[in-house]
């Protein structure tokens, strides 16, 4: 309760700060950021200025400028988001976490559809597995966000948007080398004839990599491990009539890796063979006053870990079927409505010649949800929604949205989210040997309040936001049994805070500070314990960019991480240790020369200063690397 009023004080102090900066700046009228057009938020077209809740954008201006990179690299330079691994090795799993919460708890999209691995442990899918050429914009929405999306958008949902073949037809290629033998050759084909959109794209990524695992003994010498990465995505629209039309679409990948045992244990014998494919097709009707989209998606995961004598095969199929309606009745109240089946199945086998085991095991869910949405003249916004979902296992569930919101001289949001949300378990956490078919979905609500501010034409902007999110059933592994459990709670809360500064089109300032905070109560008689590891409790980063000339840019950007705490498990004890990783702070630079206008020249090095870090105990991270290339655009 302590909380809420906190929340409800410091809501109260933004209110007064809100119409004090809009008095202020109340003679500009012309804003730019807050009328940009996102999907995300809504399932719909809506400007951000018209959405109670914070939507981060990468740009595919953003993305040009970053060739170099990976999209965890992309990602961990937003405020309130950590990927733990962005530096390390390539072929290591990534770990997301916004806001604090878990890797499970932020839904990963492609395209709008929810991409989970279903042969995995907990169900979360892979970012390294997207390759960033194939991508033409991202979306983050923070927050609670299960009443349109589903399960997973505890702390928020990531949308990454691939390229749909805009404008004229283009053919793109790029080439680039860098540190521990790093190579990548994409080619690439985009664009509209007559009624027909076509984006193809095809990449191939090779590294020696260094060592996952880290020596404790600087004496120690360990194998360096590679990486290879062959990714092709396709994208087809074909618009039958002006109002009708017919989008299907494939993105695969294949990933091969050399792993370690663990933390501090080399193994030269360790290997890993990853290919996901997701495809998808549909149909989009336009009516006058809204549309109708359908689509079904089918998202296989196959994965292989051989470990001499001992091979884990693993597969995971997820079917996905869902109709979206969206209606504008008139100027004060919009719907968006849908329904949504989701079937999913794996088959899991250990081949061991002492411990074997196997699982096959399937469940589906039914969801049907509605958000209404109500604008009344030019400053008051509301969101009102709620979801019914009935899985095969566990039963039912519902979840809601509160979310009332203002915008000031179209310059200034000022926003209140009341929003619950929810995971379910994951086939392996309800039915392998260590399962329990007893577990119940993890839930939560969330409660937010901030404001985000664009003044100048976006030559300024702000945002703040505070949040205070209250889990229960919370999924975990009973230290006794070594068997599935749903704990008590979970409480976190944060703040975040971000500026925009661009007075001109050669120079852009951007800086953010994140707090977070996290404590999980196991029973009603067993106090509260911090849990958030290896998330920092306090972050903070910053980009400058400048053109120098049309053709020539470069940019620094810089990121703090405060200390962390991790745990690892110990061989020589037979325990887990727990552990403090030291802060650090990290910078990365780029540059880039359109030598022509089709042809670029650009450089990319992260760790200028050769920080000596790490995001999980035992692991490495890269010390100063590069990645030089070229990319080419013929039209």
């Amino acid at each position: 309760m302590e909380k809420k009023k906190m929340l409800i004080v410091a809501g109260l102090g933004l209110v007064q700060l809100s119409l004090s900066t809009a008095n202020l700046f109340a003679q500009i009228k012309d804003s730019t950021y807050l009328n940009e057009v996102v999907i995300t938020a809504s399932r719909s077209p809506k400007k951000i200025g018209d959405i109670g809740k914070i939507v981060k954008i990468i740009s595919a201006e953003e993305i040009d400028r970053a060739q170099g990179r990976t999209l965890p690299q992309l990602l961990n330079t937003v405020a309130g988001l950590t990927i733990g691994g962005s530096g390390s090795n390539d072929g290591n799993v990534q770990s997301v976490f916004l806001r604090g919460a878990s890797t499970p708890n932020t839904l990963i999209l492609i395209d709008g559809i929810a991409v989970n691995d279903a042969s995995g442990i907990s169900g979360e899918y892979n970012l390294s597995a997207i390759d960033v050429s194939q991508i033409e914009r991202i979306e983050i929405l923070k927050g609670a966000s299960s009443t349109l999306y589903g399960s997973d958008a505890v702390a928020g949902v990531i949308n990454i948007i691939t390229k749909k073949g805009n404008g004229k037809l283009t053919a793109n290629a790029l080439l680039s080398a860098g540190s521990y033998e790093t190579y990548k050759a994409a080619v690439g084909l985009s664009g509209q004839i007559n009624k027909t959109k076509i984006s193809m794209n095809l990449s191939n990524l090779d590294s020696r990599g260094i060592s996952a695992a880290a020596p404790k003994n600087a004496t120690d010498k360990f194998e360096n491990d590679g990486f290879k990465q062959l990714a092709f995505g396709l994208n087809l629209s074909q618009y039958v009539t002006d109002k009708f039309s017919i989008n299907g679409g494939l993105q695969t990948n294949r990933n091969t890796a050399d792993y370690d045992g663990g933390a501090f244990k080399d193994n030269t014998d360790y290997t890993y063979n990853k290919t996901a494919i997701l495809a998808n097709v549909g149909a989009k009707l336009s009516l006058q006053k809204g549309e109708l989209n359908v689509f079904f998606s089918q998202n296989q995961v196959k994965n292989i870990f051989d470990s001499y004598p001992s091979i884990t095969n693993n597969e995971g199929n997820i079917s996905n079927a869902e109709g979206i309606f969206v209606y504008q009745f008139n100027k004060i109240i919009g719907l968006t409505s849908g329904v949504n089946y989701k079937f999913t199945k794996t088959e899991q086998e250990y081949i061991d010649p002492n411990y074997p085991s196997a699982l096959k095991a399937d469940n589906h869910i039914s969801s049907v949800y509605t958000s209404l949405f109500l604008s009344e003249g030019n400053i008051f916004r509301m969101e009102l929604g709620g979801r019914y979902n009935k899985h095969s296992q566990y039963g039912e569930n519902f979840t809601y949205t509160i979310n009332p919101s203002l915008l000031i001289n179209q310059q200034l949001k000022y926003y209140i989210n009341v929003s619950s949300a929810y995971r379910v378990p994951s086939l392996y956490q309800l039915n392998s040997a260590y399962g329990n078919i007893a577990l119940q979905p993890e839930t939560s609500r969330t409660y937010e309040t901030g404001f985000e501010g664009d003044f100048f034409e976006s030559k300024f902007t702000y945002t703040v936001s505070l949040f205070a999110r209250e889990g229960k059933n919370v999924i975990d592994i009973d230290p006794v049994s070594y068997t599935y459990i749903n704990q008590n709670k979970q409480n976190d809360k944060g703040v975040e805070i971000e500026l925009g500064f661009k007075p001109n089109q050669k120079l852009s300032f951007n800086a953010w500070y994140a707090f977070v905070d996290g404590k999980v109560k196991k029973s009603e008689t067993t106090p509260e314990v911090f849990n958030l590891f290896r998330r920092p409790k306090n972050s903070v980063g910053a980009n400058l960019g400048y053109a120098f000339t049309p053709k020539f840019y470069a940019s620094v950007t810089g990121r703090w991480n405060d200390t962390r705490i991790d745990q690892y498990y110990d061989e020589a004890t037979f325990s887990t240790l727990s552990t403090n990783l030291k802060k650090y702070s990290k910078v990365d630079a780029y540059l880039q020369f359109k030598a022509t206008k089709g042809l670029t020249i650009f450089t990319d090095v992260k760790n200028v200063f050769d920080t000596d870090y790490n995001d999980f105990a035992g692991y490495t991270a890269k010390g100063i690397n590069f990645n030089a290339g070229l990319s080419f655009a013929f039209r």
